[in-house]
């Protein structure tokens, strides 16, 4: 087992990597910008290191620092959290040339699933349904058009090296697929450093599920459910549950069983979620991958009992995965609310800046995760969520009477965030009955 990790994030996936690292008997390591100094949660590291300027280019993202913060610190590992550099394989593969081991998955693994194209081409070697779609990048508009109208319109184009929503439109006709074939192109590059996209049938009101898997260096793969993801603005999640309420045990089952013939095809190591559309009649296509831990892994850990955090930090230490997937149970129902300094009153604008007043919510079956106190700082450098509001009831219905409580007593202000959103979200009928798909928020709240 490892003796020292760094970890090489902030904020509240900064903290929750510090604590399961104690848990373990291992030393965390901090790293800050000036903009982070004095962070409460740095206090919790057993050393904490700046690693430059507020701006994410010149620290969090910028990998001499991190590596000759982690050469200063004498770590064993690295665990990149999320966001950041958590899937950047050239910022894993100077790890390994440093010595010090990357806590997620190999190099390889890393740029074969992170590139959406080649991700899409292992999902068909390994059976899991696809969207009907190019079978890589599409080269320029002719093709894109030509395409389009053999598998039939609406379809969406997207960044291959992509994520979060960037790079990515949706055309009805040729002449709107025209004018998105250059603008997705135009902000790919802009984002990634790569133009290339794909194109997809885009699928009416589908339902966002995704599989949590685990493996270890020996091959073994685990599945640890679903999670639903559908409530999203933006291509951005808001709310997050699991079980998915709409599947029965039977597609549960494939479900799951598809996400981990991919990870196996792709000879994968450590934490991956596994992303699917739903479609209305109850069909599941892949969609992507993503190679880290994600933000809401805490649903998961609600549901199953296993701390996921933990397990990635074994499996890089070398450790087996010894369960079977029998062993692995789910109960109950857990969701959870992003908490982001956004006002939903003007369109979701950023408010960043200090909190006077932060009482956090408590009580049976409620979990916050967040890096925040009273006198914090919100900065506007990096990412507005702020707190995670996790909650895990014997149903559905009690989950959300227990997120509703929990989000009134929670208080951050003076600042504007999402929680009035969140609010109005589950008290909305179609959420309530489970009728809704990813573009609930904007048909019927605006955003």
């Amino acid at each position: 087992m490892f003796t020292r990790i760094l970890i090489a994030n902030r904020g509240e996936i900064a903290l929750r990597i510090i604590r399961a690292c104690h848990e373990l008997g291992i030393e965390a390591v901090a790293v800050y910008s000036e903009a982070d100094r004095g962070a409460p949660y740095l206090q919790m590291a057993d050393e904490a290191v700046c690693i430059g300027p507020a701006q994410p280019a010149k620290s969090y993202l910028h990998i001499p620092a991190i590596i000759s913060a982690a050469e200063v610190a004498d770590v064993d590992a690295i665990h990149p959290g999320y966001g950041f550099l958590a899937e950047n394989a050239h910022f894993a593969e100077i790890c390994g040339e440093c010595g010090i081991t990357f806590i997620g998955p190999d190099p390889v693994s890393m740029r074969m699933l992170g590139d959406k194209v080649q991700a899409r081409q292992i999902a068909q070697k390994s059976r899991v349904p696809l969207v009907p779609g190019s079978e890589g990048e599409i080269k320029d508009e002719a093709e894109a058009i030509k395409l389009a109208n053999k598998i039939g319109y609406p379809v969406i184009l997207k960044a291959a090296a992509g994520g979060g929503g960037r790079g990515m439109r949706v055309a009805h006709n040729d002449i709107s697929l025209h004018k998105a074939f250059g603008a997705a192109r135009t902000e790919a590059e802009a984002a990634f450093k790569n133009g290339a996209l794909y194109l997809e049938k885009f699928i009416l009101q589908p339902r966002h599920v995704e599989v949590q898997i685990m493996a270890d260096k020996s091959g073994n793969v685990v599945h640890f459910y679903e999670r639903d993801c559908t409530i999203q603005r933006r291509h951005q999640k808001l709310i997050e549950e699991s079980p998915c309420p709409v599947i029965d045990e039977k597609i549960r089952e494939e479900l799951c069983r598809s996400a981990l013939r991919l990870a196996q095809e792709a000879n994968y190591q450590n934490a991956a979620t596994v992303e699917f559309l739903l479609d209305r009649d109850r069909n599941f296509y892949f969609i992507e991958v993503n190679a880290r831990i994600q933000v809401e892994h805490p649903v998961t850990e609600m549901v199953t009992g296993h701390d996921l955090i933990k397990w990635q930090i074994r499996i890089a230490a070398g450790q087996p995965l010894n369960l079977r997937q029998r062993d692995i149970k789910y109960s109950g129902v857990a969701m959870e609310c992003r908490i982001n300094a956004e006002d939903p009153a003007r369109n979701f604008v950023p408010c960043p800046g200090r909190i006077d007043r932060f009482i956090q919510p408590g009580g049976p079956g409620v979990r916050i995760d967040t890096h925040l106190s009273q006198g914090s700082v919100i900065s506007p450098y990096y990412d507005s969520m702020v707190s995670k509001v996790i909650v895990h009831q014997p149903t559905r219905e009690q989950a959300i009477a227990t997120m509703k409580r929990a989000l009134r007593e929670f208080r951050i202000e003076p600042i504007k965030t999402t929680i009035p959103a969140c609010l109005k979200i589950l008290s909305h009928n179609l959420f309530v009955k489970n009728q809704v798909d990813t573009s609930f928020i904007e048909r019927h709240l605006g955003g």
